[in-house]
């Protein structure tokens, strides 16, 4: 029986201590070395594992305390890619309004390598530090490709897309080789991309500014995710967490998940899907009738986008309306995304968060009986 995901999940981030930002800026300037960094972050992950535990949460992580951002922290390890600011803007929207903004991303200006492991220590610090199952957290894949489309890979090293798309996917399956053998049995791939295809006006965007068929797309994507993913071992859990964006309590995409929910849910080889669904944004529970049986999917009811909570009877009627679509059995219970996507940007305390982690660990023990594993 593969881990996970539990009855009681989460994404990963979760707000980074004030002492840890602060150590971050004063190695950023200078003021210390990376091994005293080290140390604290070290000491963090201690604090936030022991409080994962305490609330009764059987996948733990380490919050992403090492990185400052959920993607470029990884992607940017990778051998030929650099920083690069998108030439197209995104949208981030909340109740007060809307920040355009051309956001950093990476761009490929040479033949893709992993020249070393990137998360493997990470990981064997965290599995060392917990009682629990240790979750990892990785960007996908199509997040290399999705910002910046063809104009950001170099076409000496690719001349074709097919080649791009190979090498992409045999860099992520020797990192995740390494943390298969270092120990690592449940696995989240955090993916943007197949959200944003469900808005209308993003998918308008990706034929005029990436050019790409918004129709094809998630095909291709589903590909190279299982490529990256085909050699894990048959008990680690994969799961692929759905977002619509996240910085500050705003989101970049909306709409419901039916354009792509025949693709993320046949033809991914994944075994459970992280799905937003905090707000009337993600649309209805009817795209959930394509999920087959055997695979998995943890409902996002409790918003990280702000502090106020959401009540126990509220949770249980809205996963009461999923199991009309896909048996109750194959759901579970998680907030709708991290609480921390990068550094800095919380819309809520450390106590909040806990508060809110703590009701899907209720919630979840009287819908299922327990928090743990789905049977």
């Amino acid at each position: 029986m593969k881990p996970a995901p539990f009855r009681a999940d989460h994404v990963g981030s979760l707000i980074r201590p004030d002492y840890l930002i602060e150590a971050r800026q004063q190695c950023a300037a200078g003021e210390i070395g990376a091994d005293e960094l080290k140390s604290v972050q070290e000491e963090a992950i201690r604090e936030v594992v022991a409080l994962q535990e305490a609330i009764g949460l059987c996948s733990v992580t380490d919050g992403e305390y090492n990185r400052g951002s959920w993607h470029t922290d990884f992607l940017l390890r990778f051998e030929n890619v650099e920083p690069h600011q998108s030439a197209h803007k995104s949208t981030f929207r909340n109740a007060e309004g809307t920040i355009e903004n051309k956001p950093h991303t990476v761009r490929v200006t040479g033949k893709l390598g992993r020249p070393n492991q990137i998360f493997v220590d990470d990981f064997k610090f965290l599995k060392s530090v917990t009682r629990e199952t240790p979750k990892i957290t990785i960007p996908s894949p199509s997040i290399m490709h999705f910002r910046g489309g063809r104009e950001a890979i170099d076409t000496v090293a690719y001349p074709t897309m097919d080649e791009f798309y190979a090498d992409l996917a045999s860099v992520y399956a020797q990192e995740i080789g390494d943390l298969a053998d270092a120990g690592c049995r449940y696995l989240q791939i955090d993916e943007t991309n197949f959200a944003y295809l469900c808005d209308p006006a993003l998918r308008a965007q990706v034929q005029t500014s990436i050019g790409e068929d918004p129709e094809e797309l998630p095909h291709i994507y589903a590909r190279l995710i299982n490529a990256a993913i085909a050699g894990r071992p048959d008990d680690m859990a994969v799961c692929m967490h759905v977002c619509r964006g996240n910085f500050a309590g705003r989101w970049v995409a909306e709409g419901g998940y039916e354009p792509v929910a025949d693709v993320m849910f046949n033809e991914l080889n994944i075994d459970g899907y992280f799905l937003e669904y905090d707000s009337e944004r993600a649309g209805g529970f009817e795209p959930l009738r394509f999920v087959p049986k055997g695979k998995r999917v943890v409902l996002g009811l409790v918003t990280t986008k702000h502090g106020q909570m959401e009540s126990a009877d509220e949770l249980k009627r809205r996963i009461e309306e999923a199991a009309k679509f896909v048996d109750i059995e194959q759901l579970a219970l998680s907030p709708q995304c991290g609480f921390s996507s990068g550094i800095g940007g919380n819309t809520m305390g450390i106590e909040d968060e806990k508060a809110k982690l703590s009701l899907v660990v209720k919630v979840a023990e009287e819908v299922w009986g327990a928090a743990r594993a789905i049977s």
